[in-house]
């Protein structure tokens, strides 16, 4: 199977996407994207595994419920899908606001999760990182479409990856201003305001928590603490890059994750 498919959960109507042979791994967007973020990565990891792709409640052709939002609300939908797609054990990874999902998830259902990958995500935020964040959700709820992604490109892509790729950056901008703002306002407040760092220690599953170097929302600060805190977890800082690994350097990050994955599992 290789299209996009789409399944009446017991809460929501969500579009995925499965493809691939063997073991496999679940991937999770970050806020205001779609599946479509994981394209520069996947391909290379159908390689070797079952790649299974959704969009979160409010994004890309799920369902746009009403807000609020709640992280468990992002959690049991993961959860309903893969029970729907009778699938019980996987590799989970998520990118962003994805990443917090997926700790959610390992902590809701750790008998379901292989290996967890936190990539470019949050969790003990301080007190300046928690008001810079929150003045981003104040744009986001009470802004236009698109003028957070204006606000932010610079903080999500590297100069010289802005100046080579125009195309790129246009699109997004485009998807951006396509979001449903209502939607992208109750994600974005889960983003601002979830933390779990403080039950981190409770995740017992193998763990890489990677980040970029350069990536101010996302910070190495906060990677180092997540590693300190999942006991045997793995590290990996990506020299110079922003936020947006996933488009910027896509086959580092592959590299990154089947490094860490066993073979064949």
């Amino acid at each position: 199977m290789d299209t996009d498919q789409f399944a009446t959960l017991s809460k929501l109507r969500v579009r995925y996407r499965l493809e691939g042979k063997g073991p496999v791994i679940l991937l999770i967007h970050g806020v205001g994207g779609s599946l479509n973020d994981w394209n520069r990565v996947a391909p290379s990891l159908i390689e070797g595994y079952t790649v299974l792709r959704c969009d979160l409640r409010g994004h890309g052709q799920s369902e746009k419920l009403p807000g609020p939002y709640e992280l468990e609300d992002f959690v049991a939908d993961v959860h309903d899908l893969v029970r729907h797609l009778k699938i019980d054990r996987f590799h989970l990874a998520g990118f962003s606001l994805g990443g917090l999902v997926v700790q959610g998830f390992a902590l809701a259902h750790p008998e379901m999760v292989d290996h967890l990958i936190l990539l470019s995500t949050v969790a003990g935020r301080t007190e300046e990182e928690k008001k810079r964040v929150l003045n981003r959700l104040d744009i986001v709820a009470n802004g236009i479409p698109g003028q957070h992604f204006e606000n932010s490109v610079s903080r999500w892509f590297t100069d010289e990856f802005r100046a080579a790729n125009p195309d790129i950056i246009a699109a997004y901008a485009k998807r951006s201003r396509e979001n449903d703002p209502k939607a992208y306002a109750a994600a974005y407040r889960v983003l601002a305001t979830g933390d779990l760092a403080d039950r981190l220690h409770e995740i017992k599953v193998p763990t890489l928590v990677a980040t970029a170097e350069n990536d101010i929302g996302s910070n190495p600060r906060m990677a180092k603490l997540m590693h300190e805190r999942i006991a045997g977890s793995k590290l990996h800082i990506f020299p110079r890059l922003r936020h947006s690994i996933l488009t910027e350097a896509p086959q580092d990050v592959v590299k990154v994750i089947t490094d860490f994955l066993p073979r064949g599992q």
